[in-house]
């Protein structure tokens, strides 16, 4: 039988359940509200949700279903490490960060233990990593897991590399190039098109014309490729000037995304300019100065936060990909973009050695998590800026 017949059955079977299940529970419960008053979609939802829970147990059951359940017991160790984090920042600290885990939700405190592992691994790379980034050793492309049997060395867990490097090692300095370099182009970022959105905001005029066209111009260009084509102009310019060309692939990407901060800060100005403390604050005669830094930038810090946290994973998903495409981060630096590309080739092992492909997975999760982890932080950010109430 095909796929499409037992997917067609399935929903078939599954919308008969929802009427079944309404139908059962009204007699059993003698026709209370919550039943009488239930429409066919929620019980087609708790059929379906029944079904999902039955479907995932059944395939964590499979023998070749190695990666999926992984994903399940990373998912509840990240469940249990995320409400252990919140239970130690309730207990541990000033009170007012006590009073802060207390309303964390749990996938916020999950997106800041993330962050704090690696910033740690960011600053401490050189003590922690076994080996350094760009040592070669004896033995090249062995496999992860240490398993002798299929190319593993105890010496290496995750293996070495195509050259002979340490995946462990460039993992723990990948934290540190990619992370850091990232956060560094997302400050330089927020400082110049901050610094030029709350500057267009309040003077206006011509300048505010001038600043947003030049914007849009920009913003109209796909950021990627964009990058991609400066990047490669100025591979030329660092190879003749002998300029790391990690130092201009920081400042064309904080150029890029400098235009998105430029929009944000802009139209959070814009709103603020117009209140009665600015004009207040101009009838006393305050500089320009003293009105973005003392009256407009407090009162834009929430969203600007928020914003803060969604481009740096921007940026760190760019660098990673120019980095995948050969014209970001360049050897012997570690980082994790190219160490996808360059453990490509562990992949052919995933049908009889599932621990051994998992190799450009390593460096993948990485950036999936640190990019998961900081999505979490900026939701709870930004609904707390809100105002909502649970």
């Amino acid at each position: 039988m095909s796929g499409w017949l037992w997917l067609i059955l399935a929903i078939i079977a599954i919308a008969a359940g929802g009427y079944l299940f309404r139908m059962i529970g009204q007699k059993v419960t003698g026709n209370k509200p919550y039943f009488r008053d239930m429409s066919y979609g929620v019980a087609f939802g708790y059929v379906l949700a029944a079904a999902l829970l039955a479907g995932s147990i059944w395939l964590y059951l499979q023998e070749g279903a190695v990666f999926f359940r992984w994903a399940v017991q990373g998912l509840i160790i990240a469940a249990i490490i995320a409400y252990l984090f919140r239970l130690l920042g309730r207990t541990v600290g000033t009170a007012g960060s006590r009073k802060l885990f207390r309303s964390m939700p749990l996938t916020a405190s999950f997106g800041i233990f993330v962050i704090v592992v690696y910033a740690f691994l960011a600053i401490f790379a050189g003590a922690i990593a076994p080996y350094g980034q760009d040592e070669i050793l004896a033995a090249a492309n062995v496999a992860p897991g240490g398993d002798p049997a299929f190319g593993g060395n105890p010496e290496y867990p995750m293996g070495t590399d195509q050259i002979g490097r340490d995946i462990l090692s460039r993992l723990i300095y990948g934290a540190q190039n990619t992370v850091g370099i990232a956060f560094i182009t997302t400050c330089l970022a927020f400082f110049v098109g901050g610094s030029l959105g709350f500057l267009a905001a309040t003077l206006g005029g011509w300048l505010d014309q001038v600043l947003s066209r030049a914007v849009d111009v920009l913003m109209a260009i796909p950021a990627l490729i964009f990058a991609l084509l400066l990047m490669t102009i100025a591979t030329v310019w660092a190879n003749a000037w002998g300029i790391d060309r990690t130092i201009f692939m920081v400042l064309i990407i904080a150029l890029i995304d400098s235009t998105r901060v430029y929009r944000l800060a802009r139209a959070v100005g814009q709103n603020i300019v117009v209140m009665d403390y600015i004009e207040a604050a101009k009838l006393r005669g305050e500089g320009l100065s003293y009105l973005i830094f003392k009256e407009m930038l407090p009162n834009a810090t929430a969203p600007l936060l928020a914003e803060f946290g969604l481009r740096f994973c921007f940026v760190f998903l760019t660098i990673a990909s120019l980095s995948f495409l050969g014209v970001g981060i360049q050897p012997p630096l570690a980082d994790w973009g190219t160490m996808v590309k360059d453990l490509g080739q562990f992949i052919n092992y995933a049908q009889f050695a599932p621990l051994v492909a998992s190799a450009p997975l390593l460096p993948a999760g990485a950036i999936a998590l640190l990019t998961v982890g900081v999505n979490f932080v900026v939701d709870w950010m930004l609904h707390k800026s809100s105002g909502l109430k649970e």
